[in-house]
């Protein structure tokens, strides 16, 4: 098994483009259908894209937002409380909440690591030492 690899920042691979244009073509084909539904497309695959390439956002703190933005576009959905785009405001509330508590974790490692986290390379080193 090999170690993983020190690099933190923002990433993009090839992958995570064809997810974000898959997204889009998704997204532009359902706004004669439903926007809500487009809405939903667009609002997923930016998350996607934020948190796993730009913040680089922890699984968990990931799984709790998509639990919550599901929660809230089913209710809204079903029985129309919140009432339609109340879901997509306090998701983003959320999403600030998200990236905030991600931030001030002695293993952040997203987009301006070496301002917010100066002491990264030092954690990881403690978490991921070196074989002599």
């Amino acid at each position: 098994m090999t170690a993983p690899m020190f690099s933190p920042g923002f990433r993009c691979s090839v992958l995570d483009v064809v997810v974000l244009i898959a997204g889009a073509a998704g997204c532009i084909a359902m706004i004669p259908f439903d926007g809500r539904i487009a809405f939903i497309i667009g609002f997923t695959v930016a998350h996607f894209f934020l948190f796993c390439n730009v913040f680089r956002i922890s699984r968990p703190l990931e799984l709790a937002w998509a639990a919550v933005f599901v929660a809230l576009c089913y209710a809204s959905f079903r029985w129309e409380q919140p009432p339609w785009p109340a879901p997509a405001g306090m998701s983003f509330v959320v999403t600030c909440i998200v990236i905030i508590w991600e931030i001030c974790k002695p293993s952040y490692h997203g987009i301006g690591w070496r301002m917010i986290n100066p002491r990264l390379p030092e954690w990881w080193e403690q978490q991921h030492p070196t074989s002599p």
